[in-house]
């Protein structure tokens, strides 16, 4: 019997590390198939699988078992069924489904990316660094793909800011994606404006999410380049949601000065992003997000709370906050004059 405290060697563990990319691929297939749906609408044998996927049933029988060793799906004779999270998340009849996301995280483009990892390891700051190759279309599918994620964080972020007591705001929405940020702030507050900036194939994914939620009216479309485009304004409140992690320090400082140039005296820039430590190791999920940034960025990174005071403060910045740091709040960031 072992010790109390003591770890155990275990190999199997390694093993299993070893092998992480199979699950992730594995998923994305299903999902790419769209197993999860099929199944749940009653296609629960391979025959019937092979029959409205186009598959081979040897290739569909051995990833719907590997899935059930997995935890994903269940296996009852030759019948497959839905786990509980399968249902929720993985098939698109559910409105929480989020499937979508793999297709960006664990995209052919990600993937070799970190199949260059060594590689972008060993090469020094002096050396021009490798960036993930996305154009506009790669930009698009991103909006589409990580909307799901965003659905249900989105209104807890708008919450925190407090934006039905704050009159008729004008907000900017940096690299606004699926718009979902800016838009709950919307719904919070009925005389909020909002302008929505990215490439303008991208802002066909926000406009149309603004269409759903019944705010297009109130949403406005900014076709342009973040570091290039005069951002106009003035502004009550700048939303910068998941885009300074793709930027070092200098290029972010030259981006909030542009934001706080383009607010209100009164104006607030808000940032939503992954906030590491300053030991860079907790929270888990923020600090290992830094491994990505490291793969499929040139310069991209997780900050601390300190450095991102720190640039912000070189921006113009004075009063530099976090809300708090439970749950959705610990990734907000509040800056003002």
């Amino acid at each position: 019997m072992a010790e109390r405290g003591h770890q155990v060697p275990n190999p199997l563990h390694l093993l299993d590390e070893f092998r992480a990319f199979q699950r992730s691929l594995a998923l994305r297939t299903a999902i790419e198939l769209d197993l999860f749906t099929r199944i749940g609408s009653g296609a629960d044998t391979i025959p019937s699988l092979a029959a409205r996927s186009g598959a081979s049933e040897r290739g569909l029988r051995i990833l719907c078992d590997y899935l059930v060793v997995q935890g994903h799906l269940s296996k009852q004779d030759s019948r497959y069924g839905l786990s509980l999270h399968a249902r929720l998340y993985l098939s698109t009849a559910s409105p929480a489904y989020m499937g979508s996301a793999v297709r960006f995280l664990a995209s052919d483009a990600t993937v070799q990316a970190f199949c260059e990892l060594r590689q972008t390891v060993e090469r020094h700051e002096e050396s021009a660094a490798p960036a993930l190759r996305a154009d506009e279309s790669d930009w698009v599918r991103f909006a589409h793909a990580m909307a799901p994620l965003a659905r249900d964080i989105a209104p807890l972020a708008a919450a925190v800011l407090s934006p039905e007591s704050a009159g008729p705001w004008r907000v900017l929405d940096i690299a606004a994606g699926h718009g979902l940020y800016s838009l709950a702030l919307a719904a919070r507050n009925p005389s909020a404006q909002i302008f929505a900036l990215d490439h303008p194939k991208v802002l066909a994914v926000a406009a149309e999410n603004a269409r759903l939620q019944g705010i297009s009216e109130r949403c406005h479309l900014v076709p342009g380049d973040a570091f290039t485009l005069d951002f106009g304004g003035p502004y009550d409140l700048v939303l910068m949601a998941n885009f300074a992690h793709h930027f070092d320090a200098a290029n972010n400082i030259v981006l909030f000065q542009k934001c706080r140039a383009a607010l209100r005296p009164s104006g607030r820039l808000v940032l939503i992003d992954f906030i590491t430590n300053d030991d860079r190791i907790s929270p888990p999920d923020d600090a290992a997000f830094a491994l990505t940034m490291l793969a499929t960025t040139a310069r991209g990174n997780v900050y601390t709370f300190r450095e991102y005071r720190s640039m912000l403060e070189s921006a113009g910045f004075r009063d530099v906050r976090r809300p708090d740091q439970s749950d959705v709040a610990r990734w907000i960031i509040v800056a003002s004059d």
